[in-house]
């Protein structure tokens, strides 16, 4: 599965860890993500990480 990185502060999305303090599983792809997620770090929405 692919990352993404937030374009904001460049953190990673990394599928295979998902997000847990956030809700999110391991194993979510990016695509999958829920549309209202944000990064975990700077509150930047999906529309603003591109394919690592």
């Amino acid at each position: 599965m692919d990352k993404y990185v937030c374009l904001v502060c460049g953190y990673v999305y990394d599928p295979e860890q998902g997000d847990p303090d956030n809700g999110v599983a391991a194993g979510t792809a990016f695509a999958d993500l829920p549309e209202d997620w944000v990064c975990p770090i700077c509150n930047a929405p999906k529309d603003q990480f591109d394919k690592e």
